[in-house]
């Protein structure tokens, strides 16, 4: 464990850059491989689209970082955050703890309330309005979006108290984590149902894709699948029934243009009883 947590202290920027490209790259032979939708669309210009919001989303918080940084030696140096107050425990059970925490608030809790507050809603739905979902989409979100989710991070970090190390670890699996629920992969049923006890599974996450209510606003976890059976916010959906995208947004000229995915949250947001009326 100490092996670890000294890697994640001192990561180089080129091994967490190796990992997010060697992620993708990974997950798309499998999809490729084995898919569980066999999409009929243009693979380069879609991925084109989201490689450009994954593009953004890396450079905001790159130059962002350093609030992280600043946070983190700020919880520590004042003994402030739920990992600074707990009794003396073993080192995995410590890592353990704050990951859970880390996921609840930085990526669980700031999802939920993306759904739920029209202003935030604005800048997610473009994540959702991806109609091939595959694993080029963990990252298509739009530049603020990537904003919103950085404050609640650092918030995150503020709470838990976390060490530098540890945020590392986090990021690093919450990256592979999405890039592996979102892949158009398939999984044996009976595995997908087991992993989705512990973690987000792909199966779980892609109900959470489907275009319609009450299914977009259901499993929100990233890492953990714990928070949504917690929460009462855990659904499932057979797969031949998920249809990808979001009911307002389905037109192929706005889902699948760059320049318009980047206007959507200055325009006025539609209802699905608009857009039948269209």
């Amino acid at each position: 464990m100490n092996e670890i947590i000294q890697y994640f202290a001192t990561i180089p920027s080129l091994h967490r850059s190796l990992i997010l490209a060697g992620g993708i790259t990974l997950f798309w032979l499998i999809e490729n491989a084995f898919p569980l939708f066999k999409f009929t669309y243009k693979k380069w210009h879609h991925a084109g689209i989201n490689l450009f919001l994954t593009l953004t989303t890396i450079i905001i918080n790159f130059a962002l970082a350093f609030i992280l940084l600043k946070t983190s030696d700020w919880t520590i140096a004042h003994n402030f955050g739920v990992l600074q107050w707990l009794p003396s425990i073993q080192l995995w059970l410590y890592a353990l703890i704050g990951l859970l925490l880390l996921d609840l608030i930085g990526a669980y809790l700031v999802h939920l309330i993306e759904h739920k507050v029209k202003l935030l809603w604005r800048f997610h739905l473009i994540h959702h309005t991806d109609t091939w979902v595959d694993t080029t989409s963990a990252n298509r979100h739009h530049p603020g979006e990537s904003v919103i989710r950085f404050v609640f991070t650092t918030l995150g970090v503020l709470i838990v108290g976390s060490p530098m190390w540890l945020i590392f670890m986090y990021q690093t699996l919450s990256v592979l984590s999405t890039q592996f629920t979102h892949a158009n992969i398939t999984l044996p049923k009976k595995l997908d149902s087991f992993l989705s006890y512990f973690i987000v599974s792909p199966d779980m996450h892609k109900v959470h894709h489907h275009h319609a209510l009450p299914y977009t606003d259901s499993n929100y976890g990233n890492i953990f699948s714990l928070w949504d059976r917690i929460f009462g916010t855990f659904m499932t959906l057979q797969k031949d029934k998920i249809i990808f995208g979001i009911d307002t947004y389905m037109n192929p000229e706005e889902n699948n243009k760059l320049k318009n995915l980047l206007k959507i949250p200055f325009q006025k947001l539609r209802s699905p009883e608009n857009v039948l009326k269209l």
